[in-house]
C-alpha cells in the first residue's frame, strides 16, 4: 500500500483524494532540467463572526528588506512567459482530457537548481491558467493553487476543479502548478509498473521475519531506483525550494504579492512560503492544515487518528457503533492477510490493497455508499469492488499503468523530514499505540514509519517545518472537524505557529478531507470575502 493521502508526510493524495475525486488534465510542454534529459517515465448554515477591517492593500509596494530570494538571477525574476494553449495531457500521468472551450493556456518558468550555489542550471515549472474574466481594476491578480500531495499535480487538478473557483476567476488568473520533481516539473521516477504492482502486493504490515524483509527490501530498492533515474534533483525537491519556486513565480506573474489556495500538503507550502517571504503575503488560505508541530511519529499517529475518527463517523451513518464497525473491518484484513480474494483475471485483494480502497472512499462523505457496497461484496467474496477503489487511490489505469505522483511524494517527504524509524523503534514502541489509536489503520501506519526514509539517499531538512510568520498579513487558516487525513487539531496548531494576527482560524464542522470543496455556504462565502475584497474574518468564526 502507498502512503496515506495528505498527510504531510506522506500521503500522495494524489488529488484524486486530496479534495475532489477526479483529475483532468493539462499537458504542457515537457520541463526539464538544463542540460539533464528527463527521466522515461453541502450548504451549511453557520454564519461568520463580523468581519475585521480589511486586509493591507495586495498590491502595494514592498518596503525594502532582504529576503532568501536575493540571490536569484534577475534574468529569472524577470523572464517572461510564453503562454499558448495546451498540448495534449502525457497517458503516463493517468489524466484526461482538458475540459471543451480553449481556456487554458500553459508555460513553462525557469527556477534555479540550486538556489544555495550560484549556477546556471534551471529547472522548469510548467504552469496552467485560465485568464480573469474580470478585466481592468476588478482583476487582483494571479491566485496559485497546490491540491497536496506531496506529488500532486496542480497542471493536471486545476482545470478538472475550474467550476468549483469560478467565483474567484472574476478577479484572479486562476494558476496551477506542478512543483519542482512533480510531472511536467522534471518528475521524480523510481520505478516501472512491474515494479509498482509488485510493491503494492506485499504485505505492509508484516506478520513474520519473511514478510518483514521483503517490506524494507521493497522499500530500499524503491530509494536505490529514485537515487539511479533521478538523483541529481533528489537534494533539491523539498519544500523550502518549492517556496522559493513560489516568490520566482509571483514576480514572473507580475505580482507584488503572493495569492495563494493551499489545500491539505499545500498548507505547509503555504507556512513555508509565509515564513520565507512575510513581506511578500497577499491573501493566503490554507484549507485541510497539515500540522506543522509534529513529526515524522506524529504525523503518522494523527493520521490514523484522524481516519479512525472518519471511519467512526462512517460507522454511525450506517446505523452501526464504531466498536462493531471497527470490529467488522479487522476481520475482514485479517481474513484477507490468510487468504487474498480473487478479484478480476489475474487480480488479488490483497490486506493491504483492501486497506487502501476502505481508506478512499473516507476522505469524503459522498464516497461513504461506495464503501458499503464494498466491504459487503468482499465480505460475500467479491473482492473487485474494494480493489477498484484501491486502483483509484493508488492511480493505476485499466491497463496497469501507474502515476508517478507516489514517487514524488516520497522524494519531497523524505527530502523534507529528518525522522528516520527502524523497524526495531516500531516493534517496540510505535506498534502497540498506534494500534490501540486505530485497530484498523494504526498497523500500516507505524510500520510505515520505518518503511521508506529510514533508507532514502539524501538527508532530510528537518524534524519539524517552520511556519512563523511575523509581520505577514493575515492568513485564513480553515480546519475541519471531520477531516481523515489532516486531523483538526493541526490547523489550530498552524494558526498559533504562524503568529498572533497572522494566523486568522476558521472551523467547519463538517465531515471531508477539505471544507472550501464540500461547497459549505459559510465556508466558501468567508473564503471569497477574504479573497476578493480582503475582508479578514474574526478569528474563531464556526461554519456548520
Amino acid at each position: 500500500m502507498k502512503p496515506l493521502s495528505a498527510w504531510r508526510g506522506r500521503a500522495s493524495a494524489v488529488v484524486a483524494t486530496v479534495v475532489l475525486t477526479a483529475v483532468a488534465a493539462t499537458g504542457c510542454s515537457t520541463a526539464t532540467v538544463t542540460g539533464t534529459p528527463r527521466p522515461d517515465r453541502s450548504d451549511g448554515g453557520g454564519q461568520p463572526a463580523p468581519p475585521q477591517p480589511p486586509s493591507p492593500d495586495p498590491q502595494s509596494p514592498d518596503p525594502q528588506s532582504t529576503d532568501p530570494q536575493s540571490t536569484v538571477p534577475a534574468a529569472l525574476t524577470g523572464q517572461k512567459l510564453a503562454w499558448k494553449d495546451c498540448e495534449a495531457p502525457r497517458k503516463a500521468r493517468g489524466s484526461e482530457a482538458l475540459p471543451p472551450g480553449g481556456e487554458w493556456q500553459c508555460a513553462t518558468a525557469k527556477v534555479p537548481l540550486d538556489y544555495d550555489k550560484q549556477s546556471d542550471e534551471t529547472l522548469g515549472i510548467a504552469l496552467i491558467r485560465a485568464r480573469a474574466t474580470g478585466g481592468g481594476d476588478k482583476r487582483i491578480g494571479s491566485l496559485l493553487f497546490n491540491f497536496g500531495g506531496p506529488g500532486g499535480s496542480g497542471v493536471a487538478a486545476l482545470p478538472a476543479m475550474g467550476e468549483l473557483f469560478g467565483s474567484l476567476r472574476g478577479r484572479y488568473d486562476l494558476v496551477g502548478f506542478d512543483p519542482r520533481g512533480v510531472a511536467e516539473s522534471s518528475e521524480i521516477v523510481c520505478r516501472d509498473d512491474a515494479a509498482t504492482e509488485a510493491s503494492l502486493a506485499l504485505d505492509s504490515t508484516p506478520d513474520t521475519p519473511a514478510e518483514e524483509k521483503a517490506y524494507f527490501d521493497d522499500a530500499k530498492a524503491f530509494g536505490a531506483g529514485c537515487a539511479q533515474r533521478s538523483g541529481k534533483l533528489l537534494p533539491h525537491v523539498g519544500t523550502t525550494e518549492a517556496a522559493r519556486d513560489l516568490d520566482v513565480l509571483r514576480q514572473v506573474l507580475g505580482d507584488r504579492k503572493l495569492h495563494y489556495f493551499g489545500f491539505s500538503y499545500g498548507t505547509e507550502l503555504g507556512g513555508a512560503y509565509a515564513h520565507l517571504f512575510p513581506k511578500h503575503v497577499g491573501r493566503l488560505v490554507l484549507d485541510a492544515v497539515v500540522d506543522p508541530s509534529a513529526g515524522t511519529v506524529g504525523h503518522s499517529r494523527n493520521q490514523a487518528l484522524g481516519f479512525q475518527r472518519a471511519f467512526d463517523s462512517y460507522s454511525r451513518s450506517t446505523g452501526t457503533t464504531p466498536e462493531a464497525g471497527t470490529a467488522r473491518v479487522v476481520r475482514l484484513l485479517d481474513r484477507l492477510d490468510r487468504e487474498p480474494l480473487p478479484a478480476g483475471p489475474g487480480r488479488r485483494l490483497t490486506q493491504s490493497l483492501a486497506l487502501t480502497g476502505i481508506i478512499a472512499p473516507l476522505y469524503s462523505r459522498d464516497g461513504w455508499p461506495a464503501l458499503t457496497r464494498a466491504l459487503a461484496a468482499a465480505e460475500s467474496g467479491d473482492g473487485k469492488p474494494l480493489l477498484r477503489l484501491a486502483d483509484s487511490y493508488n492511480d493505476r489505469d485499466g491497463q496497469g499503468h501507474y502515476s508517478t505522483a507516489h514517487h514524488s511524494q516520497r522524494a519531497i517527504s523524505c527530502a523534507d523530514s529528518k525522522g528516520r524509524v527502524s523497524a526495531a523503534e516500531v516493534r517496540a514502541t510505535h506498534l502497540a499505540d498506534f494500534r490501540k489509536v486505530s485497530p484498523a489503520f494504526g498497523p500500516y501506519l507505524a510500520w510505515d514509519l520505518a518503511g521508506w526514509c529510514a533508507s532514502w539517499p539524501v538527508p532530510g531538512a528537518h524534524e519539524t517545518p517552520e511556519v512563523s510568520a511575523p509581520g505577514a498579513a493575515p492568513i485564513l487558516v480553515v480546519g475541519g472537524t471531520g477531516d481523515p487525513a489532516t486531523p483538526f487539531e493541526g490547523s489550530l496548531r498552524m494558526a498559533e505557529e504562524l503568529g498572533k494576527g497572522v494566523g486568522v482560524h476558521i472551523t467547519y464542522k463538517g465531515e471531508g478531507h477539505g471544507a472550501y470543496p464540500t461547497g459549505n455556504a459559510c465556508v466558501v462565502r468567508t473564503v471569497d470575502a477574504y479573497l476578493l475584497d480582503g475582508k479578514t474574518p474574526a478569528a474563531g468564526t464556526v461554519c456548520s
